[in-house]
């Protein structure tokens, strides 16, 4: 006797309309939710305040967020193999003391100071990727430590005050240079109206772009991120690459410390302090951008402007600025709950 099996496959649970809808919709607000509240925003601002339309405004705005938004670039560098610099900001400030000291206080012009700057960049880039790679202190704990030793090593530096050109040497002395003209067009010049610390900012940002998302090293960058230990079994040199997304923030907030000591014009010893949340808010932002749930060049790019149209639109409302914290925070939670909340309910 034989017996015979059906070959029929059972046909899947039809999903309810009602249900179908409603995981259609819940896509779309993962994936466009945070351009939406951008778009949203910048058109409440430009219909309410007409100062806000103006060119010489949006132009300003892209120029305060230039400085973070580069910054961000390089937290997004380490988030990719999943970590965390802390110390962007600190080194962003010690490009600001070391561009004054290499002009101010020992005369040299100005691409002497930028190759200077670099230079600090990174090695502070070397000093995390020492702390992480080779003696494997976690990314956080050793980006914090080398913050404070960056932080209280430029003050040293500068024996603990600003550096301004005519300013009276610890020794008596007049500091004999300044900052050169052509270091201040880093930030207050232009170029065909655009100013030139913008072009910096929008140059980065497509190199990065092109470097993590259409090379092997920023394929294999984020190969890491994803899983480590997985990466180091196909052969791939996880500390190498760890270190090298540490030297490439190090640069990148180095060259954010080249515009700020452009834009102030003094060795500022408080220069960068505020950099570092910024910074990490518009890499973490960048997350949610287009549901992707993982760092991303674009996304912060966005994140940064985003936090440029709340902080011009609220001055230009005459808000006071400690108000701004609160709406950048909640922006800041705004996007987790997109990159983390409901991303995860997606998927479930």
């Amino acid at each position: 006797m034989t017996t015979t099996h059906s070959t029929e496959v059972p046909a899947k649970a039809a999903i309810p309309p009602a249900a179908s809808t409603a995981v259609r919709v819940q896509n779309a607000v993962i994936k466009y939710g945070f351009i939406f509240v951008t778009v949203v925003l910048f058109l409440y601002f430009a219909l309410s305040e007409g100062s806000f339309r103006e060119s010489a405004t949006l132009l300003d705005t892209l120029r305060y967020v230039s400085v973070a938004a580069i910054l961000g670039l390089g937290v997004t560098f380490t988030m990719a193999v999943g970590g965390m610099d802390m110390s962007v900001g600190a080194v962003a400030g010690l490009g600001v003391s070391v561009a004054a000291q290499s002009m101010v206080v020992h005369n040299q012009v100005g691409a002497v100071a930028i190759l200077a700057v670099l230079a600090a960049g990174a090695l502070a880039g070397l000093l995390n990727a020492l702390l992480i790679v080779v003696l494997k202190i976690p990314d956080m704990l050793a980006t914090l430590g080398t913050m404070f030793v960056i932080q209280g090593g430029k003050l040293i530096l500068v024996d603990g005050q600003s550096i301004t050109p005519g300013m009276t040497m610890s020794d008596g002395s007049t500091a004999p240079g300044r900052f050169t003209d052509g270091f201040l067009r880093i930030d207050r010049g232009t170029v065909l109206g655009i100013p030139v610390s913008v072009l910096i900012f929008g140059g980065l940002t497509v190199i990065a772009w092109v470097f993590l998302a259409r090379t092997r090293w920023g394929r294999v960058l984020y190969a890491i991120g994803a899983n480590p230990e997985a990466s180091r079994l196909a052969g791939i040199r996880v500390g190498a690459y760890r270190a090298l997304a540490y030297v490439i923030s190090g640069v990148l907030a180095s060259v954010g410390g080249l515009i700020l000591a452009s834009r102030i014009g003094q060795g500022d010893v408080s220069a960068g302090t505020s950099q570092l949340l910024e910074a990490v808010a518009v890499a973490l932002v960048g997350t949610s951008v287009l549901g992707r749930g993982r760092p991303n060049v674009w996304g912060t790019a966005l994140g940064a402007v985003l936090i440029g149209i709340i902080t011009t639109g609220l001055t230009i409302k005459g808000l006071p600025y400690y108000t701004q914290d609160v709406v950048e925070g909640a922006v800041l939670i705004l996007a987790l709950v997109f990159s983390f909340t409901l991303s995860k309910r997606r998927t479930s």
